[in-house]
């Protein structure tokens, strides 16, 4: 199964950073949101997203509730989300976690960690 993954971050970028990372292993499927709201626009519209990697502080709709909003749809609450933030106390990975993010990457991140943590994820769904 080829991953399509949807990045989601304000910042043009923080998602060009993402993207250039999983590039450089060897993903090149993907689609962009600048904030959760449009994330669940995307996920409406695109059965074949596969994967969300997600910034936490985001106008709109944040990368927390967009987890929790994506747990709660029958439909996608199975998808994989790794949120990728600069939220580093040990308070804001707690809550991330118990959101049901699959996992946290605290930035700056580098590609290998970004790696880890997509197997850690696929390894376990």
């Amino acid at each position: 199964m080829e991953l399509k993954f949807l990045i989601v971050d304000d910042s043009v970028t923080m998602r060009r950073i993402v993207f250039n990372s999983l590039r450089n292993l060897g993903f090149s499927n993907y689609v962009e949101a600048a904030d959760g709201k449009e994330a669940l626009v995307k996920l409406a519209a695109d059965d074949s997203i596969n994967f969300v990697i997600t910034d936490w502080n985001m106008p709109v709709l944040s990368g927390l509730e967009l987890t929790r909003a994506i747990r709660s749809d029958q439909k996608l609450s199975s998808l994989p989300i790794l949120m990728v933030t600069t939220r580093g106390v040990k308070e804001d990975i707690i809550e991330a976690l118990q959101a049901k993010v699959n996992n946290y990457v605290v930035k700056p991140f580098t590609p290998q960690v970004l790696r880890e943590k997509i197997e850690q994820i696929l390894s376990t769904n």
